[in-house]
């Protein structure tokens, strides 16, 4: 077994004296989707949440952490961020503002602390997946934990599957 490489995300955990488990999973570079990890991980696609960075009108960029197999409601993450409107921030934009590529985005360790928004629905597992921090690595956390740690609200932010 090789040994896994410690991002800069798992040193903050470490440094905070936080329980975690360090996941690999094989990427493929076609498929950065969350179906793909969870696949990968033999894990329930709800537990699988993805990182996405939003930038409102009013008080700029925030962190929206959803279920894999979801999509944000943007009028949701507008109202419990104090925004009128937000939208996802430009993908060319991603490294830029918060140190880390699409598919490798973690709630933990960005460039600066954002507002961060977790969907309620994390706190019905003992522990959730989220992206380590790099391609190919995922976090195996209690999902009270992360929100305590990025200092996250858990809040409803999945749009509604129109039939």
């Amino acid at each position: 077994m090789k040994k896994i490489a410690k991002t800069n995300a798992a040193r903050l955990l470490d440094a905070a004296s936080i329980q975690y488990e360090l996941i690999p999973y094989d990427v493929d570079e076609t498929d950065l989707g969350a179906q793909h990890i969870a696949d990968q991980l033999g894990e329930n696609i709800e537990q699988v949440f993805k990182t996405l960075v939003l930038e409102g009108d009013k008080t700029g960029h925030l962190v929206c952490v959803i279920p894999g197999a979801e999509e944000v409601d943007l009028k949701k993450a507008a109202r419990v961020s104090g925004n009128k409107k937000v939208d996802l921030i430009p993908m060319k934009e991603l490294l830029a503002t918060t140190g880390y590529i699409r598919g490798g985005c973690s709630p933990v360790g960005m460039k600066k602390p954002f507002p961060t928004f977790i969907d309620e629905s994390c706190i019905l597992y003992d522990y959730i997946y989220v992206s380590a921090g790099v391609r190919g690595l995922q976090f195996k956390i209690n999902p009270q934990t992360l929100v305590e740690f990025v200092g996250a609200q858990a809040v409803d932010l999945i749009a509604e599957k129109v039939e």
